[in-house]
């Protein structure tokens, strides 16, 4: 099948921002509104372009999920919060890829090298290990192995394709100035190329030293260029025309960031589901397709051989990942990324000395210690349990000490890996948040080793590392930052047990004498069990277990209260007789404003259900107090039982004099519950479009109050919910146009 085809792909990745010892994501001010890059780049891009509005004249006339035409990859560790943490929009992305499948026989998504380490970078041992886990990822997700695997900004050698094509992968993205010649397949007579002279609208196949083959697809470089930083985005007709224009016999592929469409270009997903719509309908003859399905249907003529050691984000190959190059996002001229170097090397240092360490002691633990950590992947994406992973590939008995060590060195090779996510040398200084994440990584690895019998790593470490300085003097050197920003965030059983006893304290559930509770995170468990209690005092016993591991540690524990809840102190017995005194006072920052957002939830909760539910408190009791002066004298009281109020008469539509409308229009406008009103009044709405019988009537009445008493409604989420109800074949005109819609 010959013709011209389009296939945007779309890289979704972000820096990993879990905190190594809790495996959560925790406030990062810099995201505000928002409480993390990741919650905000969701909300700015990714969800949009799930649900992207083509809009007309009079409002919304299609919304396109983009997954489903597009090709993506999403970074396993994104992928992971994702899931947790916006189930419909995993949902919709898994929709999108089944869909596509069904479509075309191959589905729109393909992996992503785990942890986004520059793999010619890497050991070989690594490469495998960062190739099969991500493997195993995308296969406990879209129920099948990946065809294609996106390279971290498509850094490439020989090697790293000897690994791709060893687990299976057909094809990667690469960009055009990584070849350097081609021949047709079969011969021996080869042309070189650059970036300008060779044909993108072709797959090329690389012959590798062991045998084995793999594709290649080159993306356009200017358009794709234009698209992230041109304006290309700006609009849909523009776009579409330079798409088209670009078109020819063969496939025309674009690869692009994922936070393009949204968060660095507003209302860029628009963009994007025009072009989309465009090409669906085959206009200006130019047709959707995946690279699979392209692969199948046009199989390589020509062979290619790549620049080693090259990639997509920096003109010297891969220096930037571990040189002072040049390449920078730029704003700082007099700035300079000598820090790039010893990073990279004590990191590197304290790496090979763990891979020794863990073959030293895993070849006693495990049938197979390459096997084991090759294999871990699986368990860590829930593609085996647990317990059939232990069977398959240890030897020792489940609950020995043997057993913890095993569990013990995986985790650490886990977090060393994940020290070296691109993202930690790909931006100017050393005091920004990739690079000091990457070292609270190899904090977290160091210290399993150590609790595995490796001693002096965090001096290795820093005997290189140290050499890394801040273009900020007030930062200081690595050595500054590993003792103000990274050591601090260090997990021992005293901080985690203040942190259980205060998140327990703040849900209401702290367990009496005789009585226990339980704080799970990601990364580790805390049971407490309460013996005494006093207004000054507590005492008790703790287990904690983290997560993989096998041993339940336990402790008993003294809380001296404070005159807040994480002041105080905390005092832990720890197993060999020794004393821990932990003061509550040095949670960090960003954990303890997660106790104290539990805190406010929980009281929100909680005051809403009062006001709301529990009150019965309507507009008809405001309606008794004729007389103005007895309803100004109890201005303040009528104030806080607003949101009932008003709330009963937004579901109920009772009949309400022109003062009460005055009153909730006024007192509304500043409101100290009014952003959470509006949380709750949009979930209701959706609540009322999703039952199985829709009162559409009843609908139209919440917004037209809502809107009569001049208070806002999350339309977009809506407009998302609305949508469900046309797929499924019902719509109610009226409704629609209320809520932007023109169908």
């Amino acid at each position: 099948m010959s013709g011209k085809f389009l296939c945007i792909h779309g890289h979704f990745y972000q820096p990993p921002r879990e905190d190594p010892w809790l495996d959560m994501i925790f406030p990062e001010g810099s995201a505000a509104p928002f409480r993390h890059w990741n919650e905000r780049i969701c909300r700015e891009s990714y969800a949009p372009l799930a649900w992207a509005r083509r809009m007309g004249g009079d409002g919304i006339f299609d919304i396109i999920n983009c997954y489903e035409w597009m090709s993506f990859n999403v970074g396993p560790t994104l992928f992971r919060w994702i899931e947790r943490s916006e189930p419909e929009l995993y949902a919709k992305i898994l929709e999108g890829d089944a869909l596509s499948f069904k479509r075309w026989g191959h589905g729109n998504a393909i992996a992503q090298i785990y942890h986004h380490v520059i793999m010619p970078l890497a050991s070989e041992l690594d490469r495998d290990a960062e190739v099969a886990w991500a493997v195993a990822d995308f296969e406990s997700r879209f129920k099948r192995r990946p065809e294609g695997m996106w390279l971290s900004e498509t850094a490439c050698d020989t090697d790293t394709l000897e690994t791709l094509a060893d687990h299976g992968i057909a094809f990667t993205l690469l960009a055009p100035r990584q070849a350097a010649a081609i021949a047709d397949i079969g011969s021996d007579d080869w042309h070189q190329v650059d970036e300008y002279s060779i044909n993108i609208k072709e797959p090329y196949l690389v012959e590798l030293p062991s045998g084995r083959t793999i594709s290649i697809f080159f993306y356009d470089g200017g358009l794709s260029q234009a698209i992230a930083f041109e304006g290309l985005l700006k609009n849909g007709d523009d776009f579409w025309n330079k798409l088209s224009g670009a078109s020819a016999e063969g496939l025309l592929s674009i690869g692009t960031d994922g936070e393009t469409y949204g968060h660095h270009v507003e209302f860029g997903e628009m963009a994007l589901a025009y072009v989309l719509s465009q090409a669906i309908k085959e206009r200006d003859g130019v047709s959707l397709l995946n690279y699979g399905a392209y692969l199948e249907q046009h199989p390589p003529t020509r062979k290619v051989r790549i620049h080693e050691e090259s990639s997509w984000s920096c003109y010297h190959g891969v220096e930037r990942w571990r040189s002072d190059c040049g390449c920078c996002t730029g704003g700082h001229p007099d700035w300079n990324q000598q820090w790039r170097k010893p990073l990279r090397e004590g990191l590197d240092a304290v790496k090979t000395l763990m891979n020794a360490h863990y073959f030293n002691y895993g070849d006693k633990i495990f049938k197979d210690a390459r096997a084991a950590l090759i294999d871990y992947g699986t368990v860590l994406s829930g593609l085996v349990s647990e317990d059939d992973f232990f069977n398959r590939h240890f030897k020792v008995l489940k609950d020995s000490a043997d057993a913890d060590l095993g569990w013990k060195l995986l985790s650490m090779q886990k977090w060393a890996l994940s020290s070296f996510a691109s993202c930690g040398w790909f931006f100017d200084d050393l005091a920004r948040l990739e690079p000091v994440n990457n070292m609270g990584f190899a904090l977290r690895a160091i210290e399993l080793s150590k609790e595995t019998g490796l001693i002096g790593l965090e001096e290795k470490f820093l005997s290189i590392a140290g050499e890394a300085r801040s273009n900020e003097e007030r930062y200081g050197s690595a050595v500054d930052l590993w003792n103000s920003k990274i050591k601090p965030q260090s997990e021992t059983p005293g901080s985690l047990l203040g942190q259980a006893l205060g998140r327990l304290y703040v849900e209401g559930v702290l367990p009496l004498p005789g009585e226990e509770g339980s704080v799970s995170w990601p990364g580790v468990s805390v049971l407490i069990k309460t013996n005494d209690s006093s207004l000054v005092m507590a005492r008790g016993e703790a287990e904690i277990k983290w997560h993989l591991e096998s041993e339940v540690k336990k402790y008993s524990w003294k809380w001296q209260k404070g005159e807040r809840v994480l002041t105080g102190s905390v005092e832990i017995t720890l197993p060999g007789g020794q004393i821990e005194h932990y003061p509550l006072t040095e949670i960090s920052w960003k954990k303890k404003q997660t106790i104290a957002l539990t805190w406010v939830k929980r009281f929100a909760d909680t005051a809403w259900q009062a006001q709301i539910l529990n009150t019965g408190c309507g507009p008809a009791l405001f309606n008794e107090f004729e007389d103005y002066q007895a309803r100004q004298s109890w201005e303040s009281h009528w104030k806080k039982l607003w949101p009932g109020i008003v709330w009963s008469y937004i579901f109920s539509g009772d009949s309400v004099s022109d003062d009460f409308i005055e009153f909730a229009k006024t007192v509304g406008r500043d409101h100290p519950d009014l952003d959470y009103f509006i949380e709750q009044l949009g979930k209701q709405l959706c609540i009322m479009l999703h039952n199985d019988l829709t009162f559409w009537d009843s609908i139209r009445g919440v917004i037209e109050r809502t809107r009569q008493l001049e208070l806002p409604i999350d339309l977009w989420k809506l407009q998302n919910c609305y949508w469900d109800k046309v797929l499924l074949g019902e719509n109610d005109p009226e409704l629609a146009k209320m809520i932007g819609f023109d169908l």
